[in-house]
């Protein structure tokens, strides 16, 4: 789908264009165009990408080709920018959704496969005139950064409280070993995942705020600086989380360790209690010709005693050394 928004200093004055006369505003040097290519087909996208605005082709198959990392390309022209946002419910998948952008003098084409509440937020804002509207291209990416960045904090939420969890399962719970393993597992993958993308997403949004492109207007470095802060943040968050839940697995392995272990000294106390009547019993058993206690009337009483005794001083032996 092609979603298409003109405005002029500063006011929306029309929008969702048809293809030619998207081509005539494209040409308007004097209008502020941004495009969104949502889920788009391969021949809106040649459309958009390829006719329209006559991107890089390396641009253009970085945009189509799913990117693991975010990045930025300048193209003297425009800017390539490569991002992702996160979504997250607790009975689903961590999942990322990849938004690219290109950052022209004036126009904005955004590209994304699936629904991205950032978008749609800034979509619906400006369809009711909430706020005031974009003066150039570069206020319009940093209102959809910011507003993909604002949408980390409720996931890193969401982990922060999957981690507590997993937490008091560790230290206060009996919990399945499998299940709970799965668990950590499951919650380190999803730090991990969002870790390599936050640091990444920081540098490029690094390299804005330095002012490096001539396609940043001066006045609007403070607020990349200050998105590049927010995600300084994010990313301290999450890392002193992912070191919490390794914290919890060492604590977890420690556990299991010592659980093993006290069943091994269980089961060795158990076969040295053992120990004497399996002794005497095999000594009793060898059935020699010249064996005194056979022939004694008490030999079977005296092979009791002797079993019985040595049992006794091996379980008290045993309960001095604390293994009972």
């Amino acid at each position: 789908m092609i979603r298409s928004f003109i405005f002029s200093d500063g006011k929306l004055v029309g929008q969702d264009l048809e293809r030619e006369a998207l081509r005539l505003v494209r040409a308007d040097k004097g209008l502020l165009l941004w495009v969104d290519l949502d889920n788009p087909t391969e021949e809106e996208t040649k459309f958009v990408l390829e006719t329209v605005f006559q991107f890089h082709p390396l641009a253009i198959e970085d945009c189509v080709a799913p990117s693991s990392l975010p990045k930025v390309e300048d193209y003297e022209d425009y800017l390539f920018i490569v991002t992702h946002a996160v979504d997250f419910k607790r009975t689903d998948k961590f999942n990322t959704t990849e938004l690219d952008l290109f950052l022209g003098r004036d126009y904005l084409v955004t590209f994304h496969t699936s629904p991205l509440r950032s978008v749609s937020t800034l979509i619906d804002r400006q369809i009711k005139g909430a706020t005031v509207g974009p003066r150039g291209p570069d206020r319009i990416a940093h209102t959809l950064l910011d507003l993909l960045v604002d949408h980390y904090a409720p996931v890193i939420e969401e982990l922060r409280a999957e981690l507590e969890e997993l937490e008091e399962d560790v230290l206060a719970r009996e919990s399945a070993q499998k299940k709970l393993v799965n668990e950590l597992l499951h919650v380190r993958g999803d730090f991990t995942k969002l870790r390599t993308i936050i640091r990444p997403q920081r540098d490029v949004i690094d390299r804005l705020a330095r002012g490096d492109s001539k396609l940043i207007r001066p006045k609007l470095l403070p607020y990349f600086r200050d998105l590049r802060d927010n995600l300084v943040r994010l990313e301290d968050t999450a890392a002193s989380y992912h070191e919490r839940l390794m914290m919890a697995f060492d604590i977890y392995l420690n556990k299991a360790a010592f659980e093993a272990n006290e069943g091994i000294k269980f089961l060795t106390a158990l076969t040295a209690v053992t120990l004497p009547a399996v002794m005497v019993g095999g000594w009793f058993g060898m059935n020699f010709e010249h064996m005194p206690e056979l022939k004694s009337p008490h030999g079977y009483l005296y092979a009791c005693l002797l079993t019985l005794v040595s049992t006794i001083a091996m379980v008290i032996y045993l309960k001095r050394k604390k293994w009972f």
